[in-house]
């Protein structure tokens, strides 16, 4: 039965059901537009690519109005990110499914450090006011893996239900293609290696990666993946479609091989 055909409590119900079970089948795939992406002819073509391209779910800032626009559009589980918590409230309202502290990529270039002690104030805020609304956390890449590992322990005993990692927009390459790739997503890859070995919810790995370190996300630990900017950055809705199914098809190879073995 399609997803329009249910009353809007089982229509959450069910997406929130399809994303549960591709984190725990470790096939996971978010399609990031960006938490300070307000423009909407850009979130609509990324998320209509996530759709097309066979994505697990979307995040999107958390503005009401845009997750409205979202809702029209797709049938994918809507993640809405934010590190204001009140702006959390109006979008779970609108048909946000879950919500996300972190993106923090968008505030570095402006000098904007996140330390544990906020981030996990955050947290507890923002599970105060929607306690039951299933809650990501990003882990702040510039603490020490350590560090990082402490401060996911803490968020999970403070609510939340899903690690992310993050750490592609401070590496630098030093070297181009498939090595420079994998040079990119070093610091995110050995954050979710880390984390999740150490927490029993799942990890989702992002920021930095590519259908060729997608893979190894997964090997690492990950749950599953998030890609924004390698999307949301094209002028071109079909190469949108294109990078997504990519990001598909590498993360179904590695679940492939991990059935065989």
């Amino acid at each position: 039965m399609a997803l329009s055909n249910l009353t809007p409590s089982n229509q959450r119900w069910n997406r929130r059901n399809q994303l549960q079970q591709a984190l725990e089948t470790a096939s996971a795939l978010k399609i990031i537009s960006g938490l300070t992406n307000l423009d909407p002819h850009n979130v609509a073509d990324v998320v209509r690519a996530a759709q097309k391209g066979g994505a697990t779910f979307v995040d999107i800032a958390a503005d009401a109005d845009l997750v409205r626009l979202v809702r029209e559009l797709i049938e994918l589980p809507i993640c809405v990110s934010s590190i204001e918590p009140q702006r959390f409230v109006a979008a779970v309202a609108a048909g946000a499914d879950l919500i996300e502290i972190g993106n923090f990529d968008a505030f570095y270039a402006e000098g904007r450090r996140f330390e544990a002690a906020e981030v996990l104030a955050l947290t507890k805020e923002t599970r105060s006011l929607l306690p039951d609304i299933l809650l990501s956390v990003t882990v702040p890449h510039i603490l020490t893996l350590d560090a990082q590992v402490a401060l996911a322990e803490d968020l999970v005993a403070a609510g939340a239900d899903i690690i992310q990692t993050e750490g592609g927009t401070s590496s630098a390459p030093t070297h181009s293609g498939t090595l420079g790739l994998i040079e990119k997503a070093a610091p995110t890859l050995a954050a979710a290696h880390a984390i999740s070995r150490a927490v029993a919810v799942p990890v989702l790995c992002a920021s930095g990666l590519s259908d060729v370190t997608a893979p190894m996300a997964i090997a690492a630990g990950a749950s599953g993946v998030g890609v924004g900017s390698a999307v949301h950055k094209l002028n071109d809705p079909l190469a949108m479609i294109a990078v997504v199914r990519s990001l598909v098809e590498a993360i179904q190879t590695t679940q492939v091989k991990v059935t065989a073995s």
